[in-house]
């Protein structure tokens, strides 16, 4: 069952919408719902709570240059355009929705921050997190952070 994980990211979505301002509470509704629909049905047959890791890549909502196409079905039912969007979202958005754990990231190079974690696959334990002070700064702020320059070692098979 998925239906947390995909009700915290959808959430998650939502508020960065709200928070941009312009869009009516009706219309959020709505598109909460057309991306939780969308999420559920993208989803169904990459879902492995016994191996959660497992199609992470698949379930990855990526905004960076390019509007995620889950994000952007959504929006179009409640008739916001991609360059809406792009006005309203962060330009580099990483959202990470997968079994147990949902986690984002603002920015190439910002903090990863969990929004829902289940530490106990299977447990009744489950817990939404407000994470870090940052973590909140950075989606209320909806900036991409300063890119740093690195020194990155790589290593090629």
């Amino acid at each position: 069952d998925m239906r947390t994980e995909i009700s915290t990211a959808a959430a998650f979505v939502t508020r960065l919408l709200r928070a941009a301002g312009g869009v009516g509470e009706e219309q959020l509704r709505c598109f909460r719902e057309c991306l939780q629909e969308a999420m559920h049905e993208h989803y169904k047959h990459h879902w492995f709570p016994l191996v959660p890791s497992k199609g992470s890549g698949y379930r990855c909502i990526r905004i960076n240059h390019k509007m995620d196409p889950l994000i952007g079905k959504a929006a179009g039912m409640i008739g916001l355009s991609h360059e809406r969007l792009f006005q309203l979202l962060p330009s580099e958005l990483t959202l990470w929705v997968d079994p147990f754990e949902v986690s984002y990231r603002i920015g190439e190079d910002g903090s990863i921050c969990v929004l829902y974690e289940n530490p106990q696959p299977g447990g009744k334990v489950a817990k939404q997190l407000e994470s870090r002070t940052s973590c909140k700064e950075e989606w209320r702020i909806g900036r991409s952070s300063p890119s740093k320059s690195y020194n990155m070692m790589t290593v090629s098979s």
